[in-house]
């Protein structure tokens, strides 16, 4: 399984409705009045999206607070990613990560080279200013999947000057951003420098609980943004999906209510798992959560927690880790108090 959220595949398996702790999906759901706003809209169905998606990127622009040039839009981060992806002759991946920054590159037969984090999963920086070059293009999760750590801010902006002095290209996917503590914002940082040499890609997917509508967005210098321009399909950003971008991004109480919620949430739930011998949580700053298991491997945990109506993430699909991780969403507290006894059952077990 090389990504969460497959529950068609398992649900044969357990009577009831499985909990899916694999998709990593804001739990209060998408902003309210968004329904409304979907259906209102569904005459637009017989026409086609703006190919240019002006309301859209305007829409973007202000919530970023970029200028609306810097905006670029796609069929999910994925899509973004893919283009990058296409634009660039040789792609570096640190390892554990998204699968699919290597995936597309091998995909297009790109040249791939791999680089792997310290074991505390923060970066090497020593290693990745050895080896970028002009022209290359480093990806990078901020914060990072599946381990749930985003780069220090000093280390990020250490790292941006490797990236201009060896005239490379920083891609961060931060489809996670709204979920992490507000202790910087790397739009904010890099429009002083007109994102040179630096993308933001963010997403609709997982703080706004929309994977189906399959919205991503990112920020970039205005040549990237035309470059992009000339490669990106036309109307990969469906008319739902534009007609949600346009009203998502105003709902000010929902996203100060969702972060303070996973906040809390996330505070109990390590503090929990902390409790419980024979796993290891890792530190995360995000709605999900990598576990170190110590005395079992992820094929018996997955179906210790299958039996019993839960969805884990087994994460020996992520190249850099062995089986014996497992990666958890952070849910309401209904749903994560069900995890905790799960856990303590496998721990008597």
């Amino acid at each position: 399984m090389r990504h969460g959220g497959d529950l068609i595949t398992y649900e044969k398996y357990y009577e009831g409705e499985l909990i899916d702790f694999s998709s990593n999906i804001n739990p209060l759901g998408f902003p309210e009045g968004l329904e409304e706003e979907l259906i209102h809209g569904f005459n637009n169905m017989t026409n086609y999206p703006d190919i240019k998606y002006r309301h859209l990127k305007s829409s973007i622009s202000k919530y970023l607070r970029c200028n609306p040039g810097n905006v670029i839009v796609g069929n999910g981060a994925v899509d973004i990613i893919n283009n990058f992806v296409l634009m660039f002759p040789r792609i570096i991946v640190t390892l554990p990560s998204f699968s699919e920054y290597e995936q597309r590159a091998l995909i297009y037969e790109k040249e791939v080279v791999r680089l792997n984090y310290y074991g505390d999963f923060t970066l090497d920086l020593t290693s990745i200013e050895k080896t970028i070059k002009a022209e290359d293009l480093l990806i990078l999760g901020n914060p990072n999947n599946p381990t749930g750590l985003r780069i220090e801010k000093e280390t990020l902006m250490e790292l941006y000057e490797i990236i201009k002095e060896k005239e490379g290209y920083l891609l961060l996917d931060e489809a996670f951003y709204e979920f992490c503590p507000k202790d910087y914002d790397s739009i904010e940082i890099f429009r002083k420098d007109s994102f040179k040499n630096v993308g933001i890609i963010r997403a609709a997917t997982k703080f706004f609980a929309l994977p189906g509508i399959r919205l991503g967005y990112g920020c970039v210098s205005m040549d990237i943004s035309k470059k992009y321009g000339e490669i990106e399909l036309p109307w990969s950003v469906n008319s739902l999906a534009d007609q949600a971008g346009r009203y998502i991004f105003q709902c000010k109480d929902y996203i100060k209510r969702s972060q303070a919620y996973i906040e809390g949430e996330r505070e109990f739930l390590l503090r929990e798992l902390d409790k419980i011998e024979g796993i290891k949580p890792y530190p995360t700053h995000t709605n999900y959560i990598l576990i170190k298991l110590l005395k079992w491997n992820e094929e018996y945990v997955f179906n210790f927690f299958l039996k019993r109506g839960l969805l884990v993430r087994r994460c020996s699909s992520f190249n850099g880790l062995d089986n014996t991780y497992i990666r958890l969403a952070i849910k309401n507290r209904e749903n994560n108090l069900k995890l905790i006894k799960t856990f303590k059952e496998l721990e008597r077990s």
